[in-house]
């Protein structure tokens, strides 16, 4: 990889609810599609300040980072993506941005075989931070 090739880092929030279900936002750009909280570093930024920023945007507040989980490689956007287990404090309410049209939770089960294997990696964590190419 050369020095000016583009490369993207994003940082993510497992985050679930009292039935282990993932929340999961329903982007309004692109291809509108479903996803974890969370998108790309900014400049001069790490991975956990990332995180923190995108959260408060996307979700109107801050989250309880529990752990890093995971680094995955997603090949069609030449971006690794950091998965951190959250929690939202109990006093949250969720206020989603203007790029999110809507926000639910999720069963594992219903998701992309993707989402479904960093999710299932970042609950079953054991202290091993899981990496994958996708």
């Amino acid at each position: 990889m050369a020095f000016n090739d583009l490369f993207r880092l994003s940082s993510h929030a497992v985050i679930t609810n009292e039935d282990g279900q993932v929340l999961l936002l329903k982007a309004n750009y692109g291809d509108k599609h479903w996803g974890l909280p969370g998108g790309g570093l900014d400049p001069n930024e790490t991975i956990h300040q990332a995180l923190q920023r995108e959260c408060i945007e996307e979700l109107g507040c801050e989250v309880d980072v529990q752990y890093l989980s995971g680094v995955y490689f997603h090949s069609a956007y030449q971006s690794q993506a950091f998965i951190f287990r959250c929690e939202l404090p109990e006093s949250a309410q969720i206020m989603l941005s203007d790029e999110h049209s809507d926000y639910a939770y999720f069963a594992v089960a219903d998701l992309s075989a993707v989402q479904q294997q960093r999710i299932n990696d970042c609950l079953a964590f054991s202290g091993v931070v899981y990496s994958a190419a996708f």
